[in-house]
């Protein structure tokens, strides 16, 4: 075959080759262009990322829902599900209660109710809004003295101007004979979908019924989780309970986890929200050990702060819990770790005169899935805030004992992690007995504005107290201001956390109770909305 080696065919080759080269780094360059362009034009409306709207979220009604009475279990139908014997005669439950007005004396609309619905004490009807008037405006309470109550009750009041009102109420137990005889006191509580109790025992005399109250017009499905000493546990039955509407149930907690010491309850539910307390009761023999209602305290976190602590002498102490049966008529605080990680918490004591040193230290470890005790036994005598902290979320509840004799009775009460303090707590005062207002303050310096509410619809002058950092502070509660009856307070702070508490106390008895400061109403909110599909 014949080759062409001529230079015109080089030349050709050649000019082909570059021709092709030349075009394509056109049409690369063409395609840069485009994708340039492409990402210099203007987007579809329909890819462009935008932030997330706000939108406001009108305040809601102030709802409280109130337990019912202590009652005596009288026998149990498949385990858990209670029959209860008829009180005392000497039993009386009734509920304290105030609500705030709008600045200028209006009244939101608010009444007391049964959990079904039927009224049983209007407060007010509602009126006009308030006139844009300039200046300070005087503000008024309606109040709720000492209603007597048969069961489960609901305080609610209307928002006004996008703000919820400021409300709340509290329901008080006490006997003077019988296996319940004490005083037993829990505030009346917001309906949650999520909450957690601690203090709970199931060990023999010792009784916990949990009550699970629906106040609103959805079922509600609540499943349980239980911890105890020795970690969760899983109970078959505790799943899939149904509350229906206007509703109370009742659940032996023995039931679903005998023996135990100490025990926690994490109430979720799916649907209508629930109001949730444990009634607590010791039986020693044939010696009645007190009764409380244990409420819900603070969600899981790194710190929970519990006040109105009230230890009696710590030798008297150490001597009735060295006796059999009753190790746990002492103080002590409960840490609940729900996560699959120990907890090392870092416990604090702060008292009138600053901070006190723990018998066994300051730092424990708390271990995952179970609940730990730490003995408070051997503190001086008084009034204290405790503060316990970790890097590990955790529950905590603190029991407060009264009572030194073996042979006598003696009563019992749950103190919750609660709130820090801000502006505007409604407290309620129930009469009778000893009142304290105990106030804790960490690490600074805090201050406490306090009004009494009085029963003529009144809110006084407001007092103050200033608290040093690492203290705590109790202020006791007159009978009456001027001439009307104290019916309750405004608290409100400012500076460093502070929290606090109601002490309930009685001459002559060992009945104690410790009742949470509750939050203080919120306006409205704010919370993101995004669009998609």
């Amino acid at each position: 075959m014949h080759k062409d080696t001529s230079p015109q065919r080089g030349k050709s080759t050649r000019r082909g080759l570059f021709t092709g080269l030349a075009s394509a780094a056109a049409i690369v360059a063409a395609a840069g262009g485009l994708v340039a362009a492409a990402s210099l034009a203007p987007q579809p409306a329909g890819s462009r990322a935008l932030p997330a709207a706000l939108a406001v979220v009108p305040a809601g009604s102030s709802v409280g829902v109130c337990p019912g009475p202590a009652r005596l279990l009288e026998g149990t139908e498949a385990g858990t599900d209670p029959q209860f014997s008829p009180e005392s005669a000497t039993a009386r439950s009734a509920v304290s209660g105030a609500v705030i007005s709008a600045p200028g004396g209006v009244m939101p609309a608010s009444r007391l109710s049964a959990l079904g619905g039927a009224t049983a004490v209007e407060i007010a009807t509602g009126g006009p809004q308030a006139s844009g008037t300039a200046g300070p405006q005087e503000l008024k309470a309606g109040v709720i003295e000492q209603q007597a109550v048969d069961a489960a009750s609901v305080l609610s009041a209307d928002a006004r101007e996008g703000q919820q009102a400021s409300a709340a109420a509290l329901m008080k137990y006490s006997a003077t004979d019988g296996d319940l005889q004490g005083s037993a006191a829990a505030n009346c509580q917001q309906p949650s979908n999520d909450v957690w109790l601690a203090g709970a025992s199931t060990t023999l005399g010792r009784t916990s019924v949990l009550t699970l109250s629906n106040a609103s017009t959805t079922p509600a499905t609540v499943s349980l989780e239980l911890y105890g000493s020795k970690g969760q546990i899983q109970a078959p039955g505790s799943r899939g309970l149904l509350v229906a509407p206007g509703s109370t149930r009742s659940i032996v907690l023995a039931g679903l986890a005998p023996g135990e010491a100490q025990l926690s309850v994490h109430v979720r539910s799916a649907g209508g929200p629930v109001a949730a307390a444990i009634q607590q009761s010791v039986l020693r023999g044939l010696t009645p050990g007190g009764v409380d209602f244990i409420s819900p305290g603070a969600a899981p976190a790194a710190r929970q702060v519990m006040t109105g602590i009230d230890i009696q002498d710590g030798a008297s102490i150490a001597s009735l819990t060295g006796q059999k049966g009753y190790a746990d008529a002492g103080p002590a605080l409960q840490l609940t770790v729900p996560g699959q990680s120990d907890a090392v918490v870092e416990i604090k004591l702060f008292g009138r005169d600053g901070q006190k040193a723990l018998p066994n230290g300051g730092v424990v470890t708390a271990k995952a899935g179970s609940v730990t005790e730490v003995s408070l036994v051997g503190v001086p005598a008084g009034h204290y805030t405790v503060a316990a902290s970790s890097d590990v979320s955790f529950v905590a509840a603190a029991r407060v004992t009264r009572g030194l004799k073996e042979d006598g009775p003696s009563d019992v009460a749950w103190a919750p992690a609660g709130v820090r303090l801000g502006s505007q707590h409604v407290v309620p005062v129930p009469q009778g007995g000893d009142r304290i207002l105990v106030f804790g303050a960490l690490e600074d310096r805090a201050s406490i504005s306090y009004s009494a509410i009085t029963a003529d619809g009144k809110i006084q002058a407001a007092s103050t107290a200033d608290i040093a950092g690492g203290t705590t502070t109790s202020i006791d509660v007159p009978e009456k201001v001027g001439e009307s009856v104290v019916v309750g307070y405004v608290v409100s702070a400012s500076g460093d956390a502070a929290y606090g508490a109601l002490l309930l106390q009685q001459d002559g008895r060992d009945d104690i109770s410790s009742i949470a400061l509750m939050p203080a109403a919120s306006g409205q909110e704010q919370v993101p909305v995004k669009l998609g599909y």
